[in-house]
């Protein structure tokens, strides 16, 4: 025991003030630390040493301060051999940094939101669906900033916290931690049939193709409302025919009555009541735009010896051949509105106090029924037109479904729908492509069933495995519970090019990752029916519909996915072989194995717990920032690792560097099959891709052929705010002959006006 010692009597605090000396307090925070270590134990008599030991070191300064106390404390325990006491105690004094800091940091956020516009402050710009300079979006922004600091400093582990702030890890949405569940695959089908309550109100089952597409907007709205993440229509093409069948039927019989009206002077109501009589006794719910010759073999000779009409049989041919196409062309218009409203609301609606538009979803393009490829054709149309001043539509994210035999090759049913697919794409860069035929997809088709036909959420998102319940590998109804990113190029970093120090500290961060997302799991169990009164309420999520309102949503959750993601594989591989995947075919070979490991974990997750444990080449493009700039911090910038603004997403070749399309697409579609979770290959293309069709088909159709799951091309949309015109403007626009910057004679303005009524309404002094 050392004694005799003369210890310091006083000590500066954090805010520079001075205070008695309580050694009291160093003692007790070894005590607190070592308690955490099982086999660490001290005894009475170690404590007082170390504690002693400390003070005797504190004798060399005149006042020290809490920080050189604490410094002391760590000196000690490692060099008296506590090595995990020790790292306990650090654990504990960043926590209490943290905090401290944390509260600091809070009030900068809020005076920051408060008193800065969105152009001059990132964190009112992290969120291209909100607009944080409105007053519900500056309020988002107050509950989401709070959210996080109570996550961090109250709910989540300590190490757990620590990794998420210091650049470790991302959580993914950490302001809803406690509160729901990522995204959602909704069968409309399923909802629309007998109708639904979005909690304000009973909204009976539709019957027009308009009310089809005005309730799946209101659809996305409400979930997203109970949800952080976006909304995916997996069927939208099989849920949008039942409302063309319905609208073809109405509009058929009112033609009908029209025709014996007017070409052969029956009555208004004797036309009528025929026309409603003939629906009665020949149709049933099969009557669609498909089988009109069917039944019209039915309808003429019932038609044409019906005592009220006296029409021949030549008459009555000519009375249901008017009222087809007087019904098609009606219905075509009809469902033309209905898309064309459906991407204005979607684009225009607003969710979650009325500050964020639904991040919203739809995948369509195998159904081949009559209805839903009108559908796909008026969506395609409508998404050609643009929103009302000619703009790009943001959303719904567009998916069209590739598939051999059904879309893909000349003499398939819908091979002209995909032709239209890539024409508007080349014009609007939506719909995206995805490939039902990549092996990882296919293995879940049946023929015929959409809900065995794999669906992406438009950030790329996948569900389908569904280990918990093999009998439940579908699409409708299940989502992603939740996701945490690793900061891989970091592991790189640390690990200084040693391959089996990387993997050992990778180790390390996917189990605390797993530890922390069936941390948030366990969470979301605790919650009930009635917390979630549209999506489980109304029996969107796969099996709610068998809950009361006070139910646990335990069991049914365990039908959606927990994902580990990743951020940054080219600079991972750059930092451990001085090359990226794109550059080296030993540093691909490498990249390959990385993935592949983390995919066997998640594998071993699942078989280990029974979740839906999966891996996610990450969406989050603001991450790759966020991560870098700590990074930068911490390691300085390294040139071709942190010397940029950002990391290279997920397993991406990146940007900056010269590649091939081919030769890109080539590279990446390996790593589709191991992200289960979802993934995405993007494809630059310059020029006017519109004057080139061939050559944007050959690189979809390449992706197809390589294995990609989701694929998409992005090219140069310029857009003419004078004329509207929407494609590539070189140096001179091809609709009005304007140069940037030139204004346009209002002669040439109104000739332009006659020829394209679409075009935008402007001010006069925009002409001279």
């Amino acid at each position: 025991m050392i004694t005799n010692v003369k210890m310091a009597d006083r000590i500066r605090k954090r805010n520079g003030s001075v205070v008695p000396f309580d050694r009291s307090k160093i003692r007790a925070a070894i005590e607190k630390a070592n308690r955490t270590i099982e086999d660490e134990s001290m005894t009475p008599v170690t404590l007082e040493y170390l504690t002693e030991k400390v003070c005797t070191r504190l004798t060399e300064q005149d006042i020290p301060t809490v920080e050189e106390v604490q410094d002391r404390v760590e000196e000690q325990l490692i060099a008296l051999g506590y090595a995990k006491t020790a790292k306990a105690y650090i654990l504990y004094r960043a926590e209490h940094a943290k905090i401290r800091q944390a509260e600091s940091d809070l009030m900068d956020i809020y005076k920051e939101l408060t008193f800065q516009d969105a152009k001059d402050a990132d964190i009112k710009r992290e969120n291209a669906n909100i607009d944080a300079d409105t007053a519900m979006g500056t309020m988002l922004k107050y509950g989401s900033e709070g959210s996080k600091y109570f996550t961090n400093n109250y709910v989540l582990p300590k190490d757990i916290a620590m990794a998420h702030i210091t650049g470790d890890i991302h959580i993914h949405d950490q302001d809803f931690y406690m509160l729901t569940e990522t995204c959602c695959q909704i069968d409309l089908i399923r909802l629309f049939k007998d109708g639904f309550c979005t909690g304000h109100g009973f909204l009976r089952e539709p019957n027009d193709i308009r009310s089809y597409a005005a309730l799946a907007c209101i659809a996305i709205q409400a979930n997203q409302n109970e949800m952080h993440g976006g909304q995916s229509v997996p069927n939208f093409d099989y849920s949008m025919a039942p409302g063309v069948k319905k609208t073809f039927k109405k509009e058929y019989f009112k033609a009908l009555a029209q025709y014996m009206q007017v070409a052969h002077g029956v009555d208004k109501e004797t036309a009528k009541e025929l026309a409603q009589e003939a629906k009665k006794e020949l149709t049933g719910e099969e009557f669609s735009m498909g089988n009109g010759e069917a039944y019209g073999a039915l309808l003429i000779p019932w038609l044409s010896s019906h005592e009220k009409t006296k029409l021949t049989k030549e008459e009555a041919a000519k009375a249901h051949e008017y009222a087809m196409q007087t019904a098609w062309d009606n219905t075509d218009n009809a469902t033309f509105q209905a898309m064309e409203a459906l991407v204005h609301n979607l684009n225009t609606m607003n969710s979650r106090a009325g500050a964020q538009v639904p991040f919203s979803s739809i995948n369509y393009g195998t159904d081949t029924s009559p209805e839903a490829r009108m559908v796909i054709r008026n969506i395609l149309k409508a998404t050609d037109d643009g929103l009302g001043d000619g703009e790009t539509p943001i959303f719904p994210v567009q998916i069209f479904k590739v598939k051999e035999g059904v879309n893909y090759n000349p003499g398939d049913p819908n091979y002209d729908l995909f032709k239209m697919a890539i024409k508007t794409s080349a014009k609007r860069l939506f719909p995206n492509f995805s490939f039902i035929d990549a092996p990882f997809n296919l293995q879940y088709y049946k023929p015929g069933d959409y809900n065995s036909e794999i669906a992406y959420m438009g950030c790329r998102t996948r569900v389908m495995g569904n280990v918990h319940d093999k009998s439940r590998e579908v699409t409708c109804g299940r989502g992603n519970l939740s996701f945490t990113s690793i900061n891989l190029p970091r592991i790189a970093l640390e690990s200084k090019g040693d391959i089996k120090r990387f993997y050992s500290i990778l180790d390390e961060r996917i189990d605390l990752v797993i530890r922390q997302l069936m941390h948030r799991f366990k969470i979301q169990c605790t919650k009930k029916v009635y917390n979630y009164p549209f999506l489980m309420g109304q029996g969107v999520w796969i099996d709610s519909e068998n809950l009361g309102p006070t139910d646990s949503v335990a069991e049914v959750l365990k039908h959606g996915t927990l994902s580990v993601g990743f951020i940054g594989l080219a600079e991972t591989l750059k930092a451990l072989t001085g090359k990226h995947h794109g550059e080296s075919a030993e540093s691909q070979k490498l990249g390959l194995e990385i993935v592949s490991y983390m995919r066997r974990r998640m594998d071993a997750e699942s078989e280990k717990t029974g979740l839906n444990f999966t891996l996610l080449a990450t969406p989050a493009e603001g991450l790759s920032g966020r991560f870098i700039r700590i990074d930068q911090k911490k390691f300085g910038k390294i040139p071709g690792i942190t010397d940029r603004e950002y990391y290279t997403n997920s397993f991406h070749i990146p940007v900056y560097f010269p590649i091939g399309a081919y030769e890109k697409i080539h590279l990446e579609a390996p790593y589709h099959a191991l992200t289960n979770a979802g993934h995405i290959s993007y494809v630059e293309l310059d020029g006017d891709t519109c004057k080139n069709l061939e050559a944007f088909e050959s690189v979809i159709r390449c992706m197809k052929e390589e294995g990609v799951g989701y694929g998409s091309v992005n090219h140069p949309v310029d857009r003419d705010p004078i004329c509207g015109y929407t494609g590539v403007i070189d140096e001179v626009c091809p609709r009005c002959g304007r140069r940037e910057g030139e204004a346009v004679s209002l002669e040439r303005l109104l000739e332009l006006r006659k020829k394209y009524p679409n075009m935008p309404r402007i001010h006069y002094d925009c002409c001279r």
